[in-house]
């Protein structure tokens, strides 16, 4: 048998016999052994009245530990010497406690172990394996995580070098609409300083005109007064006369006196007060045109909502995408739960969220689709039998029929002359002021408004509705 190793031996020496790791806080006792306080001390709590020696089984009449200092601080340099980087000669690295080679691993620690490892009461009841058999395991999980870790890395790099190409793209479109913006406004502001210029020379004529006949009316009525007072005096005079004088030429005094006989003057011809008129229509129209460029600006400036479908209400005919961005209509009807909040039969489905105050809009791609319905409703809008699409039925809608006949969901229904085919439609909500308009997305020109309404707090949520199985309507 080979003899043991001189490294082997000193490991034996500094191991205590009861749980076969290194010395902790080393004690004697009087047979010369040498144990860990905890040990012993643990070892003869099972054992009074007799202390006996857990190795040479001499008994001792009392418990008395003497501390081994020398020892402990052998057992101290030798676990500052393990720190050092020690391998065999094949270059497998050994256990720094037992220097013995690393051929286990304990699944429980998650550790390289060796043989006497194995044997301690520390990983006695744990699940071990040869280092080799965890090693292969354990590469292989690596390079499944490691593959992941690639595939993400390079989806990462795809979406930076997607981001790199695309932010001068959208730098460039934010460069434009500013511009856009910019131009817009100084044609906005040259158009209101010309209309106010020209309100305010034509206002100046007609105070002119005014005031030319207001003078004149005060010359006129001047003489007239004039007139009156000297006749009101000879007449005055002539009641003091005697009768004979006063008799004499009487019909030609009364007839100067005749009622009538002075006009009134015409304050305001009709010409002037037409004119007048229209200033004020002009104003009323001004007044329209800067409210609708206000509301357009408005949702222009706001930024869009991000509306989903919900798909509890959702009518068995309708499908919705994965992302619940967009429904499309099928002739098959799918088994659902016939719940309270499901439409039926009417094919409508309505927006996850809902609005009690403040202003909203979102986006819709209807395409060149046909048969299809946008809008918003009450939260508490009929879900089972015939509904009214209407705001008396609490849908504010509008919608698209076969051959680009559009309607406004009014009782009775509202057509509407469209310039172009929208491709893209904004649903606006005003809550606060009761107000529901639709936009063409593509030229911000507005496509209808309904009359303001009350929603009383109630949650308006968005409302949409499809018939026709080649027609998808999606939420941007």
């Amino acid at each position: 048998m080979a003899a043991e190793s001189p490294a082997k031996s000193l490991q034996d020496e500094l191991s205590c016999p009861i749980c076969l790791e290194y010395f902790k806080d080393p004690v004697s006792i009087e047979c010369g052994h040498n144990f860990c306080r905890a040990c012993i001390s643990q070892c003869w709590e099972k054992s009074e009245p007799n202390f006996s020696c857990p190795q040479c089984r001499e008994t001792a009449l009392q418990r008395n530990l003497r501390p081994n200092r020398q020892l402990g601080n052998v057992v101290e340099l030798l676990k500052g010497l393990r720190l050092q980087a020690v391998t065999e000669p094949e270059g497998q690295r050994v256990c720094e406690r037992h220097q013995e080679a690393l051929k286990l691993f304990c699944e429980e620690d998650q550790t390289p172990i060796c043989v006497v490892c194995d044997k301690s009461k520390a990983h006695r009841s744990h699940k071990v394996v040869p280092i080799e058999e965890a090693a292969q395991e354990y590469k292989e999980q690596f390079q499944t995580r490691l593959q992941a870790l690639k595939e993400e890395r390079e989806k990462l790099l795809g979406w930076k070098l997607i981001g790199e190409k695309r932010s001068p793209e959208y730098l460039g479109k934010t460069e434009a609409e500013r511009e856009k913006i910019v131009s817009q406004f100084k044609q906005l502001h040259q158009f209101l300083e010309e209309e106010e210029q020209l309100l305010l020379a034509r206002l100046g004529d007609l105070e002119k005109e005014i005031v030319k006949l207001q003078d004149e009316n005060i010359t006129k009525l001047s003489a007239e007064i004039s007139c009156l007072s000297e006749l009101i005096i000879e007449m005055e005079g002539k009641c003091q006369q005697p009768a004979s004088e006063f008799l004499q030429d009487v019909r030609g005094t009364l007839s100067r006196c005749k009622k009538g006989k002075f006009q009134q003057p015409v304050a305001i011809s009709p010409d002037l007060a037409k004119r007048l008129g229209d200033f004020t229509q002009k104003n009323i129209v001004l007044k329209k045109t800067l409210k609708k460029f206000q509301d357009t600006l408005m949702f222009e400036l706001q930024t869009a909502m991000n509306v989903t479908l919900d798909p509890d209400t959702a009518h068995p005919q309708l499908v919705l995408s994965a992302d619940r961005k967009s429904v499309r209509w099928r002739e098959t009807w799918q088994r659902l739960p016939n719940n309270p909040e499901r439409f039926d039969p009417e094919p409508c489905v309505l927006g996850c969220e809902g609005f009690t105050s403040g202003r909203h809009f979102w986006e819709l791609e209807v395409g060149s689709g046909r048969y299809w319905a946008v809008g918003v409703a009450r939260e508490s809008v009929g879900r089972k039998g015939k509904i009214s699409l209407s705001p008396e039925g609490g849908i504010w809608a509008m919608e698209r029929l076969n051959g680009g006949l559009y309607h406004a969901l009014t009782f009775p229904k509202t057509t509407l002359s469209l310039g172009r085919v929208p491709s893209r439609v904004w649903v606006c909500l005003d809550c606060d002021e009761g107000q529901v308009a639709f936009f063409d997305a593509d030229n911000k020109s507005p496509i209808f408004t309904f009359a303001p309404a009350s929603f009383n707090g109630e949650r308006i949520r968005p409302w949409l509705s499809v018939w026709y199985s080649e027609t998808q309507l999606r939420l941007s």
